[in-house]
């Protein structure tokens, strides 16, 4: 594994533009980003129907139109997010604070499995609405069916997207286990800086060179001239 957090290489090196786009979690969010684009563009454009003149215009999924306002919400959603991650994971490898890597990696976690269940259920909504159409006069077949299979494509990309962000996680939290130590697991117990110096007492410390049974000098004798 590159060393890093988060995913990311360390800070303070040049953004390497090919190397990003080679990236996983890039080429993922790029699909991410298409796939929304198609399910609420075309909802937009061909998802409504007008029934008969004088009519309002209605859902081509069964003219419900909650239906189409769900994947056209999710879809226009999901697109603000895949570029906004996506200039997240660009300018994460300047990030020096690992804290803040770790709260961009983790709500990419959160966004990214919440949106691989609201895409399931869109999908879910939009089969079951499409399978119950029967009056499909006037609508457009080609695109209800894109929709319904460019939702169940979101939810696989999503989930991919859910599953990098996991693993990105995870080496963060591989990388600080690694690097923490226990303060109080740690030896103190230093080796001395200088070597005991010859003769010296049991603690390292030189004896007095005066003795307390050294014995006193005699009189004093004043010098013979």
């Amino acid at each position: 594994m590159e060393s890093g957090a988060y995913g990311a290489s360390l800070a303070g090196g040049a953004f390497d533009l090919v190397k990003f786009l080679k990236q996983p979690q890039t080429i993922t969010r790029f699909l991410s980003w298409i796939f929304s684009i198609v399910v609420f563009a075309t909802i937009t454009a061909e998802g409504y129907i007008n029934p008969s003149k004088g009519q309002d215009t209605v859902c081509m999924f069964n003219k419900n139109s909650s239906a189409c306002s769900y994947g056209v919400t999710i879809g226009v959603l999901a697109f603000l997010a895949c570029v906004v991650f996506c200039a997240l994971d660009a300018y994460q490898p300047q990030i020096s604070n690992a804290k803040e890597r770790k709260y961009i990696v983790t709500g990419d976690l959160a966004f990214s499995g919440a949106w691989t269940f609201l895409w399931f259920i869109g999908f879910c909504v939009l089969a079951h609405q499409w399978a119950n159409t029967t009056d499909q006069a006037g609508v457009a077949v080609d695109a209800a069916q894109a929709v319904v299979a460019f939702s169940f494509f979101s939810i696989v990309s999503w989930a991919v997207l859910t599953y990098l962000a996991y693993r990105r996680f995870g080496q963060g939290v591989d990388a600080f286990q690694q690097e923490y130590r226990d303060p109080a697991n740690v030896d103190n117990a230093y080796p001395p800086t200088y070597p005991p110096y010859p003769n010296s007492g049991p603690d390292g410390y030189q004896q007095s060179p005066f003795s307390n049974t050294q014995e006193q000098p005699g009189e004093y004798q004043p010098p013979a001239y």
